[in-house]
């Protein structure tokens, strides 16, 4: 009798036991190193998108500028932030090098301060096919991340849907935070121009982005990115604005960032094994937002 008794109670705990773990993970909590993962990734994109973000501006202003400048040096704007400088060192009408110049520190639009030198080597004129724009970077910092690596944008001509496809390509991406922590970044993506191309404000430029990223997470674990809904960025907003990437660690399941369904806002979703958490964009890194 009292063999039955200790076997029951012993079934009755393993029971209890099975029916509190299976609880815990069906509590909706997703683990927080994957939103941490979708955090960092989002980071990223928003600082090399605001190098594209620059960049293009600048060679907007160089395109405008024709060609009247017929000078091996000259400065185009010049303010608090940034000075615009363009070069070119033969006598001929391309290559020119645009420099951007953020000095020792420029804070602009959305708070976002910025140090340093943005360099573009750029072939031609912007909507000529073919036409490659290099970027590279000096002591560049955007809101305390030290940023490096080769940025290549090509002209790529139209597509069928007569909109302008432009290729980015980032090798030896890096971003170094102020506590020396890195994270590294290879991109190969393509940017479909849907709209503002050929008006004079630049604020209703909207572009849709697809293709694939890898790299080292902060935590130095290697991950792939495949965007499985094209991004849709806008100029006008600081952060994308719908679109879904995946991201693939080694060894773990793979983490959903949903960047929503068109708003211009800062919210996006984190999903992994069906389990999804809203978390807020920022143009900081969060180890670093209140300092």
């Amino acid at each position: 009798m009292k063999t039955k008794v200790l076997m029951m109670i012993t079934a009755l705990t393993m029971l209890s036991f099975s029916s509190c773990k299976k609880d815990a993970n069906s509590s909706g909590a997703i683990d927080q190193t994957s939103v941490n993962l979708a955090d960092d990734d989002a980071v990223t994109d928003v600082v090399f998108e605001d190098v594209f973000n620059t960049a293009d501006n600048a060679t907007i202003i160089l395109d405008q500028m024709g060609k009247s400048l017929d000078t091996k040096s000259f400065t185009v704007l010049s303010d608090s932030c940034p000075t615009i400088t363009i070069t070119h060192s033969t006598s001929d009408l391309w290559p020119k090098t645009v420099t951007v110049d953020y000095g020792t520190s420029c804070t602009g639009i959305n708070n976002n301060v910025r140090s340093g030198k943005i360099i573009i080597e750029v072939t031609g004129p912007r909507l000529q096919q073919g036409s490659k724009r290099t970027i590279t970077f000096q002591n560049y910092y955007f809101n305390g991340i030290k940023v490096e690596g080769t940025k290549i944008l090509e002209n790529m001509g139209y597509n069928s849907n007569q909109n302008l496809v432009i290729s980015v390509k980032l090798t030896d991406g890096k971003l170094t935070l102020p506590d020396g922590t890195t994270i590294e970044r290879t991109v190969d993506h393509q940017r479909e121009w849907i709209a503002g191309l050929l008006t004079k404000n630049i604020w209703d430029d909207e572009c849709l982005i697809t293709g694939t990223a890898s790299g080292k997470n902060i935590e130095g674990v290697s991950y792939t990115n495949t965007i499985t809904t094209a991004l849709h960025w806008t100029r006008a907003c600081r952060f994308i604005v719908s679109g879904i990437v995946n991201i693939q660690r080694d060894g773990k399941d793979p983490v959903q960032l949903d960047y929503g369904n068109g708003d211009c806002d800062s919210k996006a979703v984190v999903t992994k094994d069906g389990i999804s958490k809203e978390i807020l964009l920022k143009n900081k890194h969060r180890n670093f937002w209140n300092r």
